[in-house]
């Protein structure tokens, strides 16, 4: 049994965590570290967590960490992580990085999209990108993990069977993506103000949203080719879910069915890809609370274009539920522990 600390504990990822934890075989949850919010119980917050959680929530103490800690969830916003991930050097504490801050290999892009200092680049070489159903090998022997991003996760595996395969060419790959304000995290704004958000569906962030280079710089690895998309997300008035509807121009005469066997194919040893029979296309319903992404397929014989949609829960497999996937990878566990649960519906 691995002793378990989470480290910004009071966010809608670390929430899923607790909640996903709780029935992990091999995973004790055994600190919950909040700056803002130490000494204080969870459950006074998230009143769900009633009798889960009996300890108070703790400041950050570098050394009790390396104590008591066997792996550590990063669930902050960007900027908290790559301060204080160099500070446990020298232990074996696996961490899972949950925010942006080491997911771009650049630091002058991290600095340009994010807008705050980037990690030393000998720590952003050092963790491995952890989009568990792509680069499995590598995150089986990392100690440091980049979770990718929500909007990443859909629309890179949504779209790497078809860069593969050679289905699509490398230029003018539009994604059209849409979230529940989950995604924004709890602090209230604005944007995700009840009166602004409901019965409205809002473009945000045209061309300046922080996951476009990640979306990129994973395509272009996959292609070896650079690759430039145009990237839009949307927000909808629900409370969690995310779709991305990706349009790509086919490079080879190619027919729906044919493409969705190669799919099949590509995602047939990973457990949390689901890829839908011809014509049939995901909803975020069908993924609800869960760690799955459905992908639905369609070639557009007419415009000579492929159109993929593919649909996760944004605070699962776009976060806590893909930290949990790596996390098992990294320790030898089978994939699915603790992951493999049936949707909530409706």
């Amino acid at each position: 049994m691995k002793n378990v600390g989470i480290i910004g504990g009071t966010g809608y990822g670390a929430i899923e965590l607790i909640r996903l934890l709780q029935t992990h075989e091999h995973m004790q949850l055994k600190k919950i570290i909040s700056h803002s919010q130490h000494g204080e119980h969870i459950a006074a917050i998230y009143p769900h967590l009633t009798d889960f959680i009996e300890d108070p929530m703790q400041e950050l103490q570098i050394e009790s960490l390396k104590e008591e800690v066997d792996i550590l969830f990063f669930a902050t916003p960007a900027g908290i992580a790559k301060e204080i991930i160099p500070q446990l050097a020298g232990s074996s504490i696996q961490c899972i990085d949950l925010s942006g801050d080491l997911r771009l290999d650049s630091p002058s892009e991290y600095e340009y999209w994010y807008g705050k200092k980037a990690a030393p680049k000998q720590l952003i070489d050092k963790a491995v990108y952890g989009l568990s159903e792509i680069y499995p090998e590598q995150i089986k022997q990392a100690t440091i993990i980049s979770n990718p991003g929500c909007f990443p996760t859909s629309a890179l595996l949504g779209l790497i069977p078809a860069l593969e395969n050679k289905v699509i060419l490398e230029s003018g790959i539009v994604i059209d993506g849409k979230t529940g304000v989950s995604g924004a995290g709890r602090t209230p704004t604005a944007m995700t103000h009840y009166s602004e958000t409901n019965e409205n569906i809002k473009p945000y962030k045209i061309g300046k949203h922080q996951h476009i280079p990640e979306i990129e710089q994973y395509l272009t690895a996959q292609a070896k080719e650079p690759i430039t998309v145009a990237f839009t997300t949307h927000l909808v008035p629900m409370t969690r879910g995310l779709i991305c509807t990706m349009y790509g121009q086919l490079a080879k005469e190619t027919s729906t069915e044919e493409v969705i066997k190669q799919y099949q194919s590509f995602y047939e040893k990973h457990p949390f890809v689901r890829v839908r029979e011809e014509g049939f296309f995901p909803t975020t319903k069908d993924v609800y609370a869960s760690n799955y992404c459905d992908i639905g397929i369609h070639v557009d014989q007419r415009s000579n274009r492929i159109i993929i949609a593919s649909a996760i829960d944004n605070l699962v497999k776009g976060a806590a539920g893909q930290a949990i996937q790596n996390v098992n990878l990294m320790n030898g566990w089978e994939e699915t522990h603790g992951l493999y649960t049936i949707p909530v519906y409706p």
